[in-house]
């Protein structure tokens, strides 16, 4: 039985580079179950707060907790073993791999062949990395893009691309799933289509994301954090956030004091 309280907890993490304060006592809580945006203008903090998450920055003080457990010095090659997974704003696919190729790079922490099951080819071995490739397949399935797993990710069009890069964060199971501007790029019938799709996910993974696109936010998250400057400015449904005298000041131009990265 999981622990009461949110899945992810952010008590106030600061970050700073090169003396430029990035990130300033930002506290949220990512409830179990539930679709969190963070939005806010550009240079307000966004990407850097799900660094620090990630394990790309350190913050100088705050703390991280995840599903009831301190999340310690997280590293980003070992996210996936804490139930942590993330897409990119680049999407970061390898070009010349193929899509089904792609996916499987996101199974790597539940590979137990090893180096020598692998050079050896040992049954179990095979028997293992079959049971991979199915859930995958079961993973584009879902995603319908099955019929593109032998194709090479440079020979799709965008959008596809971008339903590679989710699967690939997808088929490690995450408890959590980090999506770092998932509508960008995407047509309107693309970003409808992913915004099904994402709704779809709450019954087993918990979603966060950062987004600009604030049709695509207002419309599917549960709770948003808005961030300006590096600081939480409000918090709340779509709708509270919308009427919120701040976020409207903050999207009109009228500074608040401080300074951040995007």
């Amino acid at each position: 039985m999981p622990p009461d309280g949110p899945l992810l907890r952010v008590e106030g993490l600061c970050v700073s580079f090169g003396g430029l304060q990035v990130l300033n006592d930002v506290s949220l809580d990512v409830p179990r179950g539930g679709v969190v945006g963070v939005i806010g203008p550009n240079g307000a903090g966004k990407t850097t707060l799900f660094n620090a998450v990630c394990g790309f920055v350190r913050p100088e003080s705050g703390s991280l907790s995840f599903n009831g457990a301190p999340l310690r010095r997280p590293h980003p090659h070992r996210l996936t073993r804490h139930g942590i997974a993330r897409t990119l704003q680049g999407l970061g696919l390898f070009s010349r791999l193929t899509v089904l190729e792609n996916v499987l790079a996101g199974t790597t922490h539940r590979s137990r062949t090893g180096v020598v099951g692998a050079l050896l080819a040992s049954p179990w071995a095979q028997r293992h990395e079959r049971r991979l490739a199915e859930q995958a397949r079961e993973v584009l399935a879902a995603l319908e893009i099955e019929d593109e797993a032998d194709r090479v990710c440079a020979s799709l069009p965008y959008g596809t691309r971008k339903r590679v890069a989710l699967a690939r964060a997808l088929v490690s199971r995450p408890r959590l799933l980090l999506l770092d501007e998932p509508a960008a790029g995407l047509s309107e019938t693309e970003t409808a289509e992913l915004a099904g799709i994402v709704r779809g996910l709450r019954e087993n993974t918990t979603v966060m994301l950062v987004e600009h696109h604030m049709d695509f936010v207002m419309n599917l998250c549960d709770e948003l954090v808005v961030l300006d400057f590096g600081e939480v400015i409000a918090r709340g449904t779509p709708a509270q956030v919308r009427a919120d005298p701040a976020v409207q000041r903050a999207y009109l131009g009228e500074a608040v004091p401080g300074g951040a990265d995007a």
